[in-house]
Protein backbone atom coordinates (compact mmCIF):
# COMPACT_ATOMS: atom_id res chain seq x y z
CA UNK A 1 0.00 0.00 0.00
CA UNK A 2 1.12 3.49 -1.12
CA UNK A 3 0.00 6.76 0.06
CA UNK A 4 -0.63 10.08 -1.82
CA UNK A 5 0.38 12.15 0.82
CA UNK A 6 2.95 10.08 3.18
CA UNK A 7 3.56 12.98 5.74
CA UNK A 8 0.25 13.21 6.50
CA UNK A 9 1.10 9.82 8.72
CA UNK A 10 3.61 11.63 10.75
CA UNK A 11 0.92 12.67 12.77
CA UNK A 12 -0.23 9.71 13.85
CA UNK A 13 2.66 10.58 16.65
CA UNK A 14 0.02 12.23 18.36
CA UNK A 15 -2.79 9.51 18.93
CA UNK A 16 0.80 6.79 19.83
CA UNK A 17 1.44 9.73 22.63
CA UNK A 18 -2.11 10.17 24.05
CA UNK A 19 -2.77 6.81 23.70
CA UNK A 20 -0.01 6.07 26.28
CA UNK A 21 -0.84 8.66 28.58
CA UNK A 22 -4.69 7.33 28.81
CA UNK A 23 -3.39 3.90 29.84
CA UNK A 24 -1.18 5.04 32.61
CA UNK A 25 -2.60 7.66 34.00
CA UNK A 26 -4.33 7.49 37.74
CA UNK A 27 -8.10 7.58 37.62
CA UNK A 28 -8.96 9.92 40.20
CA UNK A 29 -10.08 9.23 43.59
CA UNK A 30 -12.86 6.90 44.57
CA UNK A 31 -15.44 9.02 47.01
CA UNK A 32 -15.82 6.31 49.60
CA UNK A 33 -19.86 5.90 50.60
CA UNK A 34 -20.52 5.21 54.10
CA UNK A 35 -21.80 1.86 55.22
CA UNK A 36 -20.41 0.46 51.95
CA UNK A 37 -17.86 -2.21 51.79
CA UNK A 38 -15.88 -1.99 48.70
CA UNK A 39 -14.24 -4.30 46.26
CA UNK A 40 -10.53 -4.65 45.43
CA UNK A 41 -10.13 -3.29 42.19
CA UNK A 42 -10.69 -4.96 39.56
CA UNK A 43 -7.40 -5.59 36.35
CA UNK A 44 -10.20 -6.83 33.68
CA UNK A 45 -12.26 -4.19 34.42
CA UNK A 46 -9.74 -1.52 34.87
CA UNK A 47 -8.46 -2.56 30.76
CA UNK A 48 -11.74 -3.05 29.29
CA UNK A 49 -12.82 1.10 30.18
CA UNK A 50 -9.17 1.93 29.23
CA UNK A 51 -9.58 0.56 25.95
CA UNK A 52 -13.06 2.55 25.78
CA UNK A 53 -11.41 5.91 26.80
CA UNK A 54 -8.57 4.93 23.81
CA UNK A 55 -11.49 4.48 21.19
CA UNK A 56 -11.36 8.26 20.30
CA UNK A 57 -7.63 8.69 19.77
CA UNK A 58 -7.74 5.19 17.59
CA UNK A 59 -10.69 7.54 15.35
CA UNK A 60 -8.27 10.19 15.49
CA UNK A 61 -5.28 7.74 14.23
CA UNK A 62 -7.67 6.23 11.06
CA UNK A 63 -8.76 9.37 10.46
CA UNK A 64 -4.94 10.81 9.65
CA UNK A 65 -4.39 7.58 7.90
CA UNK A 66 -7.69 8.23 5.28
CA UNK A 67 -6.15 12.10 4.86
CA UNK A 68 -2.91 10.41 3.55
CA UNK A 69 -4.72 8.74 0.47
CA UNK A 70 -4.10 5.00 0.67
CA UNK A 71 -3.57 3.51 -2.42
CA UNK A 72 -3.10 0.18 -3.73
CA UNK A 73 -2.60 -1.50 -7.28
CA UNK A 74 -5.39 -2.51 -8.78
CA UNK A 75 -7.10 -3.20 -11.89
CA UNK A 76 -9.93 -0.34 -12.87
CA UNK A 77 -13.46 -1.52 -14.21
CA UNK A 78 -13.50 -1.56 -17.90
CA UNK A 79 -13.83 1.67 -19.79
CA UNK A 80 -16.16 3.12 -22.64
CA UNK A 81 -14.72 3.29 -25.15
CA UNK A 82 -16.16 6.39 -27.17
CA UNK A 83 -18.31 6.20 -29.71
CA UNK A 84 -19.28 9.99 -31.81
CA UNK A 85 -22.61 10.32 -33.36
CA UNK A 86 -23.73 12.87 -35.28
CA UNK A 87 -27.43 13.04 -35.54
CA UNK A 88 -28.18 14.36 -39.39
CA UNK A 89 -31.91 15.43 -39.14
CA UNK A 90 -34.02 16.10 -42.10
CA UNK A 91 -35.49 19.79 -41.57
CA UNK A 92 -37.79 20.52 -44.70
CA UNK A 93 -41.05 21.30 -45.17
CA UNK A 94 -42.21 17.49 -45.54
CA UNK A 95 -41.22 16.50 -41.86
CA UNK A 96 -43.72 18.87 -40.51
CA UNK A 97 -46.09 17.06 -38.24
CA UNK A 98 -45.89 13.39 -37.75
CA UNK A 99 -43.36 12.70 -39.23
CA UNK A 100 -41.06 15.25 -36.74
CA UNK A 101 -42.56 14.06 -34.12
CA UNK A 102 -41.84 10.33 -35.18
CA UNK A 103 -38.34 11.33 -36.17
CA UNK A 104 -37.52 13.69 -32.85
CA UNK A 105 -39.16 10.53 -30.42
CA UNK A 106 -36.95 8.07 -31.84
CA UNK A 107 -33.63 10.63 -31.80
CA UNK A 108 -34.69 11.00 -27.70
CA UNK A 109 -35.15 7.27 -26.76
CA UNK A 110 -31.69 6.51 -28.75
CA UNK A 111 -29.47 9.03 -26.53
CA UNK A 112 -31.03 7.51 -23.82
CA UNK A 113 -29.74 4.06 -24.51
CA UNK A 114 -26.36 5.21 -25.68
CA UNK A 115 -25.20 7.23 -22.48
CA UNK A 116 -21.62 7.51 -22.15
CA UNK A 117 -21.56 8.28 -25.99
CA UNK A 118 -20.92 11.73 -27.33
CA UNK A 119 -23.38 13.14 -29.54
CA UNK A 120 -24.10 15.82 -32.18
CA UNK A 121 -26.60 17.67 -33.49
CA UNK A 122 -27.03 19.21 -37.63
CA UNK A 123 -30.11 20.59 -38.67
CA UNK A 124 -30.37 20.82 -42.70
CA UNK A 125 -32.97 21.90 -45.59
CA UNK A 126 -30.83 23.39 -48.27
CA UNK A 127 -28.52 24.78 -45.73
CA UNK A 128 -26.85 23.07 -42.97
CA UNK A 129 -27.34 25.04 -38.96
CA UNK A 130 -24.74 22.96 -36.53
CA UNK A 131 -27.42 23.10 -33.64
CA UNK A 132 -24.88 21.36 -31.23
CA UNK A 133 -21.43 19.49 -31.68
CA UNK A 134 -20.28 16.79 -29.51
CA UNK A 135 -21.36 16.29 -26.29
CA UNK A 136 -21.75 13.82 -23.92
CA UNK A 137 -24.36 16.12 -22.70
CA UNK A 138 -26.89 14.13 -23.79
CA UNK A 139 -29.77 16.03 -22.21
CA UNK A 140 -28.64 19.29 -24.35
CA UNK A 141 -29.47 16.75 -27.54
CA UNK A 142 -33.27 16.37 -26.23
CA UNK A 143 -33.91 19.58 -25.11
CA UNK A 144 -32.49 20.96 -28.53
CA UNK A 145 -35.74 18.89 -30.36
CA UNK A 146 -38.55 20.70 -29.59
CA UNK A 147 -36.77 24.04 -31.34
CA UNK A 148 -35.53 21.92 -34.24
CA UNK A 149 -38.88 21.87 -35.43
CA UNK A 150 -39.50 22.32 -39.28
CA UNK A 151 -42.04 24.73 -38.10
CA UNK A 152 -39.89 27.06 -36.68
CA UNK A 153 -37.16 26.93 -39.55
CA UNK A 154 -36.74 30.08 -41.84
CA UNK A 155 -37.91 29.57 -45.62
CA UNK A 156 -34.06 28.60 -46.80
CA UNK A 157 -34.53 25.37 -45.69
CA UNK A 158 -37.42 24.82 -47.25
CA UNK A 159 -35.89 22.06 -49.77
CA UNK A 160 -33.82 18.55 -49.08
CA UNK A 161 -29.80 18.49 -49.75
CA UNK A 162 -28.83 15.66 -48.03
CA UNK A 163 -25.17 15.60 -49.82
CA UNK A 164 -24.31 18.55 -49.01
CA UNK A 165 -25.18 17.86 -45.02
CA UNK A 166 -23.61 14.87 -44.74
CA UNK A 167 -20.03 16.76 -46.08
CA UNK A 168 -20.98 18.87 -43.64
CA UNK A 169 -21.09 16.61 -40.67
CA UNK A 170 -18.06 14.75 -41.98
CA UNK A 171 -15.96 17.60 -42.08
CA UNK A 172 -17.53 19.05 -38.37
CA UNK A 173 -17.00 15.40 -37.18
CA UNK A 174 -13.36 14.85 -38.43
CA UNK A 175 -12.58 18.25 -36.50
CA UNK A 176 -14.19 17.21 -33.51
CA UNK A 177 -13.88 13.61 -33.01
CA UNK A 178 -10.00 12.83 -32.94
CA UNK A 179 -10.16 9.50 -30.75
CA UNK A 180 -13.22 6.90 -31.15
CA UNK A 181 -16.00 5.45 -33.57
CA UNK A 182 -17.36 7.82 -36.16
CA UNK A 183 -21.32 7.70 -36.69
CA UNK A 184 -23.78 9.74 -38.47
CA UNK A 185 -27.72 9.33 -38.39
CA UNK A 186 -28.83 10.46 -41.17
CA UNK A 187 -32.92 11.20 -40.89
CA UNK A 188 -34.81 12.04 -43.31
CA UNK A 189 -37.97 11.56 -45.33
CA UNK A 190 -37.08 12.80 -48.86
CA UNK A 191 -35.32 12.68 -52.35
CA UNK A 192 -32.00 14.67 -52.48
CA UNK A 193 -31.64 16.97 -55.73
CA UNK A 194 -27.58 17.03 -55.15
CA UNK A 195 -26.58 13.30 -55.06
CA UNK A 196 -26.68 12.68 -59.02
CA UNK A 197 -23.91 12.53 -61.61
CA UNK A 198 -21.84 10.29 -59.38
CA UNK A 199 -22.02 13.11 -56.46
CA UNK A 200 -23.20 9.86 -53.87
CA UNK A 201 -20.55 7.67 -54.44
CA UNK A 202 -18.01 10.64 -54.23
CA UNK A 203 -19.32 11.76 -50.78
CA UNK A 204 -19.73 8.21 -49.69
CA UNK A 205 -15.97 7.21 -50.81
CA UNK A 206 -15.05 10.58 -49.05
CA UNK A 207 -16.59 9.37 -45.11
CA UNK A 208 -15.36 6.13 -45.97
CA UNK A 209 -11.93 7.10 -45.93
CA UNK A 210 -12.68 9.42 -42.93
CA UNK A 211 -13.50 6.63 -40.94
CA UNK A 212 -17.17 7.45 -40.71
CA UNK A 213 -19.92 5.03 -40.71
CA UNK A 214 -23.78 6.56 -42.26
CA UNK A 215 -26.84 4.76 -41.19
CA UNK A 216 -30.02 5.93 -43.02
CA UNK A 217 -33.36 6.33 -41.54
CA UNK A 218 -36.28 7.22 -44.20
CA UNK A 219 -39.46 7.86 -42.69
CA UNK A 220 -41.86 7.96 -45.54
CA UNK A 221 -43.88 4.91 -47.30
CA UNK A 222 -41.77 5.30 -50.74
CA UNK A 223 -38.57 3.74 -51.37
CA UNK A 224 -35.28 4.64 -50.02
CA UNK A 225 -34.13 6.62 -52.73
CA UNK A 226 -31.30 4.61 -54.93
CA UNK A 227 -28.43 7.14 -54.59
CA UNK A 228 -28.73 7.89 -50.81
CA UNK A 229 -28.91 4.18 -50.52
CA UNK A 230 -25.41 3.63 -52.45
CA UNK A 231 -24.08 6.46 -50.69
CA UNK A 232 -25.02 5.11 -47.05
CA UNK A 233 -23.73 1.42 -48.10
CA UNK A 234 -20.30 2.33 -49.46
CA UNK A 235 -19.28 3.68 -45.77
CA UNK A 236 -20.28 0.22 -44.40
CA UNK A 237 -23.73 1.99 -43.03
CA UNK A 238 -27.50 0.88 -43.86
CA UNK A 239 -30.61 2.32 -44.92
CA UNK A 240 -33.92 1.74 -43.67
CA UNK A 241 -37.37 2.55 -44.56
CA UNK A 242 -39.97 3.49 -41.43
CA UNK A 243 -43.37 4.46 -40.87
CA UNK A 244 -44.31 4.84 -37.38
CA UNK A 245 -42.53 4.32 -33.55
CA UNK A 246 -42.54 0.39 -33.29
CA UNK A 247 -40.10 0.30 -36.71
CA UNK A 248 -38.42 3.58 -35.74
CA UNK A 249 -37.71 2.00 -32.45
CA UNK A 250 -36.65 -1.64 -34.19
CA UNK A 251 -34.45 0.14 -36.45
CA UNK A 252 -32.46 2.17 -33.53
CA UNK A 253 -32.22 -0.84 -31.44
CA UNK A 254 -31.28 -2.49 -34.31
CA UNK A 255 -28.15 0.10 -35.33
CA UNK A 256 -27.73 0.21 -31.50
CA UNK A 257 -26.76 -3.42 -31.72
CA UNK A 258 -24.51 -3.29 -35.02
CA UNK A 259 -22.48 -0.21 -33.40
CA UNK A 260 -22.19 -1.12 -29.99
CA UNK A 261 -20.55 0.04 -26.88
CA UNK A 262 -17.07 -1.27 -26.83
CA UNK A 263 -14.85 -1.39 -23.62
CA UNK A 264 -11.35 -1.37 -23.12
CA UNK A 265 -9.79 -3.07 -20.24
CA UNK A 266 -6.85 0.02 -18.82
CA UNK A 267 -3.81 -1.68 -17.14
CA UNK A 268 -3.15 -1.93 -13.42
CA UNK A 269 -2.93 1.74 -11.78
CA UNK A 270 -2.55 2.60 -8.44
CA UNK A 271 -6.39 3.40 -6.88
CA UNK A 272 -7.47 4.90 -3.94
CA UNK A 273 -8.40 2.57 -1.41
CA UNK A 274 -10.56 4.17 1.55
CA UNK A 275 -13.11 0.64 2.11
CA UNK A 276 -11.29 -0.73 4.92
CA UNK A 277 -10.63 1.99 6.88
CA UNK A 278 -14.15 3.45 6.49
CA UNK A 279 -15.42 0.02 7.99
CA UNK A 280 -13.11 0.56 10.67
CA UNK A 281 -14.21 4.30 11.75
CA UNK A 282 -18.02 3.14 11.28
CA UNK A 283 -17.24 0.40 14.01
CA UNK A 284 -15.06 2.24 16.34
CA UNK A 285 -18.02 5.10 16.47
CA UNK A 286 -20.54 2.39 17.16
CA UNK A 287 -17.88 0.89 19.95
CA UNK A 288 -17.69 4.75 21.09
CA UNK A 289 -21.47 5.58 21.47
CA UNK A 290 -21.83 2.39 23.41
CA UNK A 291 -19.07 3.51 25.66
CA UNK A 292 -21.22 6.99 25.82
CA UNK A 293 -24.04 4.98 26.82
CA UNK A 294 -22.58 2.81 30.04
CA UNK A 295 -19.40 2.02 29.50
CA UNK A 296 -17.29 4.73 30.72
CA UNK A 297 -15.48 5.67 34.61
CA UNK A 298 -17.42 7.16 37.46
CA UNK A 299 -16.35 9.26 40.45
CA UNK A 300 -17.74 6.15 42.70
Amino acid sequence: MTFTHPWVLLLLAIPVLLFWSVLVRPHGIVAPADHFSHRRERKFLRGFLGLFECIPLALLAVTLVVLAGPQTLQQPKRERSLTNITICLDVSGSMTGRNYQLASQAVDDFTRAREGDAFGLTLFGVRQIRWLPLTKDLQAIRNALPFANPENQPSHMGGTAIGAALQFCGQNMVAEATTGDRMIILVSDGMSFDLGGGVAEEIGEELKASSITVYHIHIDESDVPSDVLELVELTGGQSFAATDQASLHAIFTHIDRMKPATFSTPGTVPLDRFAPFAVALLVLAALHTIGLLGVRWTPW
